[in-house]
């Protein structure tokens, strides 16, 4: 099965139902479910910027864990990848391109080495 490497709290925003577009500056003709690898490189700092970013624009941080709880450096999800547009009226659509995402699902976490763009973890083929 594909992976995508998302930061923190992306990641998490999208296995946990609330970011339904990942923005990309590439496009992808990819349908089909993608585990989602949290990425390790989040910060803390990141994270509460983020968090405020989120109270700011959406009133709510959407119980969004503390950076310490919010796992990192491996798979934590699948999601199903239905499209990829240049505009949306999602509001978490920002980028150049939005990879449409449906079904969120958690995972129990698996430490696993993340790359870019798509790749290939073998072990759910």
């Amino acid at each position: 099965m594909i992976a995508l490497s998302i930061r923190q709290p992306w990641a998490w925003l999208i296995v946990a139902g609330h970011k339904d577009i990942e923005n990309r500056d590439w496009p992808t003709t990819f349908r089909g479910d993608c585990l989602i690898h949290a990425s390790k490189s989040a910060t803390r700092a990141d994270v509460e910027q983020i968090r405020d970013s989120l109270i700011a624009e959406f009133g709510t941080d959407f119980g969004l864990p503390s950076f310490d709880d919010l796992p990192k450096g491996g798979l934590c999800g699948i999601v199903t990848i239905t499209g990829c547009v240049t505009a949306s009226s999602s509001q978490w659509f920002v980028g150049e391109h939005g990879f449409l995402l449906e079904r969120p699902r958690p995972i129990p976490f698996q430490p696993y080495k993340g790359r870019l763009q798509f790749f290939n973890v073998p072990e759910y083929d």
